[in-house]
C-alpha cells in the first residue's frame, strides 16, 4: 500500500508542477504582452506628435515657400523635418499637399493676371485714342502758332503715348498705328524720337543700300521695340556718355540694329533674366514685372515672338550693355526710287567715306581722335565735347563766326539742331514728330523700364 501513496504522492506534485509552470509562463506572456503594448502605444504616439509637426512645418514653411518659389525660383522649399518617423503614405500625402497648393496658386494667379491684363488693355486702347487726337491738335497748332513750348508739349505725349502703347503691347493687344513700307534708317529715327534723352543718341548708318524698307506689319513694331532698348540704354548710362545706334545690313540674315551705350552693366543674375525675356517666353506674368514694373525687355520679347525678330544682350566694349535686335530678312523690302527719305535721315557711311575729306588744319596732330577708321568699321566717339586744339591765325579765320563746335558729316545732327531752333523742316515721313530740345534734361523721369 506505501507504493500507491508513493505514487499518488508523484501524480500530484507533477500535476501541481504543471500547473504552476503554465501559471508562471501565462504571467511571462502577459508581462511581454503589456510591454509591446506599451511600446507599441509609445511609438504610435511618436509618429503622431511627427505627423503633427510635419503638418505645422507644411502649413507654417512649406507651402508658403511653395508659393514664394513661383516668383522666386531661387527660393528653397523644405522637405519632410523627420522623415524616418513618418510612413510612406503619409509623407506621399504631404508631398502631394504642397502640389496642389502650388497648383491652386498657379491658376488664381493666372486669372488675376487675366483680369489684370484685360482692364489694362481696354484702358489703354482708350489712353491712345485720347493721346492720337491730342498729338493731331498739336500738330494743327504747330502750323498756326510759332511757340517752342507746342514742340515740348508736343514731345511729352509722344512719351506718354509710347508708354501707353508698351502697355497694351504687353496686354497682348495691338499696337494701335498702321503703317506703309517705311525705311529702316526712318524708323530708328521715329523711336529715337520717343525717348527722353534724344539727344544722346548717336545713329550710324551702315547699310549697303539706304532704301532698305521694312514690311508695314511690323514697322510700328520695331520702332516699339528700338524705342524700349533706347529708353533702357539712356536711364542706364550717365547723362553726359552717348548712345550709339549702329544700321548694318547683312546678306541672307536681314538687318541688325546694335545698341551700345556706357551705362552701369549688369551682373550675372540681371542678365540671365533679361535674356530669358527678351526671347520671349510664352508667359509672363504682370506681378513678377516689379513694382513698379520694369516691362521693357518684356514688351521686346513679346513683339519678337509676334513678328520674328531676335534680340540678344551681352556686354558692351563701351562698358555698358550692347543689344542687337535682328530684322529676319523676309520681313524686308526695298522701296522705290520715287520715294522721297526723310530729311532726317543719316546717309550711309560708305557715301559719306566716297565725299573728300576736309583739308587739316596746320599743326593738327596726325593720331587725332577726329581720324577715320580706315577699316570702316563704325567707330565709337569721346564721350564729352572736346575743345578744339590751339590753331595759327590763318586756320582760325576758317572756323564759324559763332564760335561753335564744327558740325559732324551726320545728316542727322543738322536736322536736329534745325527742330532744336523751332522749325518744322525736320518731319518725318514715318508720321512721328521728331522731339525739340528744350534745353534741360527735365524729361528724365520717363527712364527706361528695364532693371540692369
Amino acid at each position: 500500500m506505501a507504493w500507491i501513496v508513493t505514487v499518488i504522492a508523484f501524480v500530484v506534485a507533477g500535476v501541481a508542477y504543471s500547473r504552476a509552470y503554465r501559471a508562471g509562463l501565462a504571467e511571462q506572456q502577459a508581462v511581454t504582452r503589456a510591454e509591446l503594448a506599451d511600446r507599441q502605444a509609445k511609438a504610435a504616439e511618436a509618429r503622431t506628435a511627427a505627423l503633427l509637426d510635419e503638418i505645422r512645418q507644411l502649413a507654417r514653411k512649406r507651402i508658403p515657400a511653395a508659393a514664394l518659389a513661383l516668383s522666386h525660383p531661387s527660393a528653397t522649399v523644405p522637405g519632410l523635418r523627420e522623415a524616418a518617423e513618418v510612413d510612406g503614405g503619409a509623407a506621399l500625402l504631404l508631398t502631394e499637399a504642397v502640389q496642389a497648393a502650388r497648383t491652386a496658386v498657379l491658376e488664381e494667379r493666372g486669372r488675376v493676371d487675366a483680369a489684370a491684363r484685360a482692364a489694362m488693355r481696354g484702358t489703354s486702347a482708350k489712353i491712345q485714342s485720347l493721346l492720337n487726337q491730342s498729338q493731331q491738335l498739336l500738330h494743327e497748332l504747330q502750323h498756326e502758332y510759332d511757340d517752342p513750348r507746342i514742340l515740348q508739349l508736343d514731345f511729352r505725349n509722344e512719351l506718354a503715348l509710347r508708354r501707353t502703347q508698351s502697355t497694351a503691347v504687353l496686354c497682348d493687344a495691338w499696337p494701335g498705328l498702321a503703317r506703309q513700307n517705311s525705311p529702316l534708317v526712318e524708323i530708328v529715327l521715329g523711336a529715337q524720337s520717343r525717348v527722353a534723352g534724344y539727344e544722346r543718341i548717336k545713329v550710324s548708318n551702315h547699310l549697303r543700300d539706304e532704301r532698305l524698307a521694312l514690311a508695314a506689319r511690323a514697322a510700328e513694331p520695331l520702332a516699339i521695340a528700338l524705342a524700349e532698348l533706347l529708353a533702357n540704354a539712356t536711364a542706364y548710362s550717365h547723362p553726359d556718355t552717348d548712345v550709339q545706334v549702329t544700321i548694318q545690313q547683312s546678306a541672307g540674315r536681314g538687318a541688325f540694329l546694335v545698341v551700345d551705350d556706357a551705362g552701369i552693366g549688369m551682373d550675372e543674375d540681371a542678365l540671365e533674366r533679361a535674356r530669358a525675356l527678351l526671347a520671349g517666353p510664352a508667359e509672363v506674368l504682370l506681378t513678377e514685372l516689379g513694382d513698379p514694373p520694369q516691362t521693357g525687355f518684356a514688351v521686346v520679347g513679346r513683339l519678337v515672338v509676334q513678328y520674328g525678330f531676335d534680340c540678344h544682350i551681352e556686354a558692351s566694349p563701351f562698358g555698358g550693355m550692347r543689344t542687337i535686335l535682328r530684322v529676319p530678312a523676309h520681313l524686308l523690302t526695298v522701296l522705290d526710287e520715287d520715294r522721297d527719305l526723310s530729311a532726317l535721315a543719316p546717309a550711309p557711311v560708305s557715301a559719306a567715306a566716297d565725299r573728300p575729306a576736309p583739308a587739316a588744319a596746320p599743326g593738327a596732330e596726325s593720331g587725332s581722335d577726329g581720324a577715320e577708321d580706315p577699316t570702316g568699321l563704325p567707330s565709337r566717339r569721346r564721350r564729352a565735347p572736346r575743345r578744339t586744339p590751339a590753331a595759327p591765325a590763318g586756320a582760325r579765320a576758317a572756323e564759324p563766326a559763332t564760335g561753335q563746335m564744327p558740325r559732324t558729316p551726320e545728316a542727322a545732327g543738322a536736322s536736329w539742331a534745325a527742330l532744336q531752333q523751332g522749325t518744322l523742316n525736320g518731319r518725318s515721313v514715318t508720321g512721328r514728330p521728331a522731339a525739340p530740345d528744350t534745353g534741360a534734361r527735365d524729361h528724365q523721369d520717363d527712364q527706361g523700364d528695364d532693371e540692369k
